[in-house]
C-alpha cells in the first residue's frame, strides 16, 4: 500500500512518544509523504468526535498511534470511520494491540509503505438509543477533575430512524465495549437485557457490558467474562457485580444484538464507550449495542502471537507449573503441516 499521508496519534505525555513521533515525522519527510498530527484535543481545549477529528486530518492512508492501548484506542476510533489501516506503536510496555516497538517504527512504516505488511482485521461495536446521548450540566467538570476534558455525547448518524421503534442511530465505535453502569454508589442499576429481541432476564448489578473478542481482556476480564480469540465473531455479554444467583457471562453471535432498558425503579445510568462516558440514561431508556459493519484494520508485520501476549500480560509464566513444561508443543512443531490439521490455524513455528 503506497502510502501518500499518514495521521499521527500521539500521548503528549510521554517523553518516547514524542521521540517517535520525530522519527515518523522525519521518515515522512525524506519520502515526500503527507504527515499530519491529529489534534484529539482540539484548539480549544475541546474534544471531538472521530469523525470531526478525521475530516480534520484530511484524506489519510495509515493511522500510526505512539503511545499505550489507550492512545491505540483514540486512533481506532478515528480510523473506523474511514475504514483507514492502524498501526500501533509500542513504547515498552506489553500491550494487547500496540505491538511494534517504537526502535522499529522506520521499518514498520516501510513495510506498510512497500505492501510487505499484513492487514488483521477486528471486530468492533456501534450503537442505537432511544434518544441521542446527553451528559447533565456540571458532569463535564466533574469528569476533568485530574484529567482533560471529556469526549462529547456521540452525534447522530444519517441513517437513524427515529421514530418508528428503532431509536437513534449513533456514531458510535467501539474496540473493546460498551458498558452501562449505575451513576450512584449506593444504589444500582436495574435493567432489562435483550438478547436477538427476546428478554434475557431483568438484572439488579454495579453494571453490564457488551464486549468484542478484544474487549475480552479488559473491563469483561476484571468482572470474570471469559477470554475470546481476537480471531472469532462474537459478543460477550458480561454484568458486573448482579444480585442475583446467574452471574455468568453469555457469548453471542455476532449477529446478535443486545438491549438493555433502564427499569422504572432504577437509578441513571452511565453510557461508557471503551472506558470514556458518553452520556447518562434515565428509567424508561435504552441501548442496543451491536457488531458494526465495519471492522477495524490493524497492520501486522508478522503473525499474530495472542496467546504469547496473554502470558506475558496475565503473567502466567509465573505459574508453578511453567517450570516443569518445557517441551515443544505437540500443535507447532517445525515440521510440514499434517494433511488432516492443513484446515487450522498455525502461525509459522517461533523462532
Amino acid at each position: 500500500m503506497p502510502l501518500h499521508r499518514l495521521g499521527l496519534v500521539v500521548h503528549g505525555g510521554h517523553r518516547v512518544a514524542l521521540q517517535g513521533a520525530r522519527r515518523v515525522h522525519d521518515w515522512c519527510t525524506s519520502r515526500d509523504i503527507g504527515c499530519v498530527d491529529i489534534d484529539v484535543w482540539g484548539r480549544e481545549n475541546k474534544r471531538r468526535s472521530g469523525r470531526d477529528e478525521l475530516a480534520a486530518a484530511g484524506p489519510l492512508d495509515l493511522i500510526v498511534t505512539l503511545g499505550g492501548d489507550g492512545t491505540f484506542l483514540r486512533g481506532a476510533r478515528i480510523a473506523a470511520k474511514k475504514d483507514v489501516q492502524v498501526l500501533g506503536v509500542d513504547l515498552g510496555r506489553v500491550g494487547f494491540l500496540t505491538e511494534i516497538p517504537v526502535s522499529d517504527v522506520e521499518r514498520a512504516l516501510s513495510a506498510v509503505h512497500a505492501g510487505e505488511a499484513a492487514c488483521e482485521e477486528r471486530m468492533t461495536l456501534t450503537m442505537r438509543a432511544s434518544r441521542p446521548l446527553e451528559l447533565p450540566t456540571g458532569m463535564e467538570t466533574l469528569l476533568r477533575s485530574g484529567r482533560g476534558p471529556a469526549l462529547p455525547p456521540p452525534q447522530v448518524r444519517p441513517q437513524t430512524t427515529e421514530g418508528d421503534g428503532w431509536g437513534v442511530a449513533l456514531d458510535v465505535t467501539a474496540l473493546n465495549d460498551v458498558v452501562l453502569e449505575k451513576l450512584a454508589r449506593d444504589r444500582q442499576v436495574a435493567v432489562g437485557v435483550y438478547i436477538a429481541g427476546r428478554l434475557l432476564a431483568a438484572y439488579s448489578a454495579d453494571g453490564m457490558m457488551v464486549a468484542t473478542p478484544t474487549g475480552s481482556t479488559a473491563y469483561s476480564f476484571a468482572a470474570g467474562g471469559p477470554v475470546l480469540s481476537p480471531r472469532m465473531r462474537a459478543l460477550v455479554f458480561t454484568p458486573v457485580a448482579p444480585h442475583m444467583t446467574f452471574d455468568r457471562s453469555v457469548v453471542l453471535g455476532a449477529d446478535e444484538p443486545v438491549a438493555m432498558r433502564i427499569l422504572p425503579h432504577s437509578g441513571q445510568a452511565a453510557v461508557s464507550v471503551d472506558g470514556q462516558l458518553r452520556g447518562v440514561l434515565d428509567p424508561g431508556d435504552w441501548i442496543g449495542v451491536f457488531a458494526a459493519p465495519r471492522p477495524l484494520r490493524l497492520v501486522r508485520l508478522r503473525p499474530p502471537d495472542f496467546y504469547g501476549r496473554l502470558r506475558e500480560r496475565m503473567r502466567l509464566t509465573d505459574a508453578p507449573a511453567t517450570a516443569q513444561d518445557e517441551s515443544a508443543p505437540f500443535f507447532r512443531p517445525s515440521s510440514p503441516v499434517p494433511a488432516d490439521l492443513a484446515h487450522l490455524y498455525l502461525p509459522p513455528p517461533t523462532g
